[in-house]
């Protein structure tokens, strides 16, 4: 581990002094959504879309934000939370219900999905307090402003995090916000934007991380790998000490940021990671890419980034750096539609979109700020004969638990030219695996028998709709634990087997399994 240290800070931030009256959410007349449209990797996997098409509300304390979680019909009904003035430990209590599990002193999205929090109005703060996601998806985060949320000290929320992500979250998009601390672990704050424990399809965008001595990370430690599918893009990164972001594990996607004044080290890929870092602006800065404080390297692939005033350390054990010629080390393919801003004006294009409380204007690569219209905006009258559709959950909601193929062995009847058995089982949805004809089968197996009651088979972007018919197999025993066609989530009574197999019977083309998940639950 890294030893603590102290970040060089302005003036610290003044706290907010503010009443503990609690205010009970009440609904507004009209449906609303988030400003924009999800973007970078928070936009496959079924995408991005929040609380849009379900009811909006409006909440000026934490324990109303937990009562409008509360008060739906289910933990998947569609909301929008609209946020305005200080939320604080003082207003922020559990709540009950069977639509929520919550805390006091968090704002806590536990097991939830299709829930958007948007900051409105004058404004909306989260004074030391965090939010924490945890086995959730389908989640946006908009305009708000976090700060000072410690792990140690008093008050302490969220493990220090502004926002933290763990235990099979998916399908995340946090957008113009300002996370904030006022020092380092010395001082009692962790991360700003840290994810964990199969966390996957994140996207961090026109925001704002600054003085704290944490970015954020990818991974809690070397053996936690079953996250990524992250993009960062149009942030502004300021006096940080490292982690812009530490990625363990996983693939990155980090254009069009701004960074300034990285003391110690910048964007960390280890331990296997790839990043793909193009068009970034860097100044005033050391060590900006590379692999340190491991031997466990991590990989890169980058293009068009400009360097102003950055230094380097030497090459030695534990500490790698990309620098000062940067070179790629390996190749990313991205499965998305994006616009990159030329390097050169990312400052000035930065400047003038990120944050709470700036407009929500974004960049369609003409290095210009933009204004969205709002997603979805509501109908002045609905239509007679068609009322309007509400949101469904993402395609694959999330299971409960670990992917156990992530530490598993993988066969199968033959593979095509180029792909790999292997390849459905290294949490990477852009490689895959396909039989040498139109019909085949891919196996998982461990070394002793395993419980197994979940699989989901994903298809790589672009390639959905290829399986047709498939029986699922106990290979131990020949059983048929269910059949059906397409990819997908697949339910089956629990089984413990050493070795389950996905039978492709029919297909259009050369099927191709990006990943073959299993789960207990």
């Amino acid at each position: 581990m890294r030893r603590a240290v102290s970040v060089r800070l302005p003036a610290a931030l003044a706290t907010a002094a503010v009443g503990i009256a609690v205010v009970v959410a009440m609904p507004t007349p009209q449906a609303s959504a988030a400003v924009g449209s999800a973007t970078g990797y928070a936009t496959q996997n079924g995408g991005t879309t929040g609380g849009a098409g379900g009811q909006t509300v409006r909440a000026t304390t934490g324990t109303a934000i937990h009562a409008a979680l509360c008060g739906r019909a289910s933990s998947s009904t569609p909301i929008t939370i609209e946020v305005t003035g200080t939320i604080n430990h003082g207003n922020t209590t559990k709540v009950s219900g069977s639509s929520c599990n919550t805390a006091a002193g968090v704002i806590e999205l536990k097991q939830i999905s299709n829930v958007t929090i948007i900051g409105v109005g004058s404004g909306a703060v989260f004074d030391q307090l965090g939010i924490h996601i945890r086995d959730s998806s389908n989640i946006i985060i908009q305009n708000v402003t976090i700060r000072n949320v410690k792990k140690s000290g008093s008050p302490t929320s969220n493990g220090g995090d502004a926002i933290g992500m763990e235990s099979t979250v998916r399908n995340v998009w946090v957008d113009h916000v300002t996370l904030e601390a006022s020092g380092g672990e010395s001082e009692g704050y962790d991360g700003l934007f840290d994810m964990k424990d199969n966390t996957q399809y994140v996207t961090l965008s026109y925001s704002i991380l600054r003085n704290s001595g944490r970015g954020g990370l990818v991974g809690s430690s070397e053996s936690d790998l079953s996250n990524g599918f992250i993009t960062y893009h149009h942030n502004l990164y300021e006096n940080i000490d490292s982690r812009t972001p530490l990625l363990r594990g996983g693939t990155a996607h980090i254009y069009n940021n701004h960074y300034v004044s990285l003391h110690e080290s910048g964007i960390n890929s280890r331990a296997g990671a790839k990043a793909k870092v193009e068009n970034n602006y860097f100044r005033d800065s050391k060590d900006v890419l590379g692999t340190f404080y491991t031997n466990e390297r991590g990989f890169w692939q980058v293009s068009g980034n400009i360097l102003d005033n950055v230094t380097w350390s030497g090459t030695g054990s534990e500490n790698y750096p990309a620098g000062p010629n940067l070179t790629s080390t390996t190749t990313v393919s991205i499965p998305y539609p994006y616009s990159l801003d030329g390097a050169s004006c990312v400052p000035d294009i930065v400047r003038q979109t990120v944050g709470a409380n700036t407009g929500l204007r974004v960049s369609n690569g003409s290095c210009s700020p933009q204004t969205p219209p709002p997603t979805t905006p509501p109908p002045t009258t609905p239509p007679p004969t068609t009322p309007p559709p509400s949101t469904p959950p993402p395609t694959t909601p999330p299971p409960s638990g670990t992917n156990l193929s992530l530490g598993a062995s993988a066969d199968g009847s033959s593979k095509a030219s180029g792909t790999s058995y292997g390849n459905v089982r290294d949490g990477n949805i852009s490689s895959y695996w396909s039989p040498a004809g139109s019909t085949g089968s891919i196996s998982i197996k461990w070394g002793s028998a395993t419980r197994v009651s979940r699989v989901i088979i994903r298809e790589p972007s672009g390639t959905q709709g290829s399986i047709g018919s498939w029986q699922l197999v106990n290979h131990d025993t020949g059983a048929v634990l269910a059949s059906g066609s397409g990819a997908g989530s697949i339910s089956f009574s629990a089984t413990s087997l050493s070795k389950i197999t996905f039978k492709i019977n029919s297909s259009s083309g050369t099927p191709r399994v990006g990943e073959f998940e299993t789960y207990a639950s």
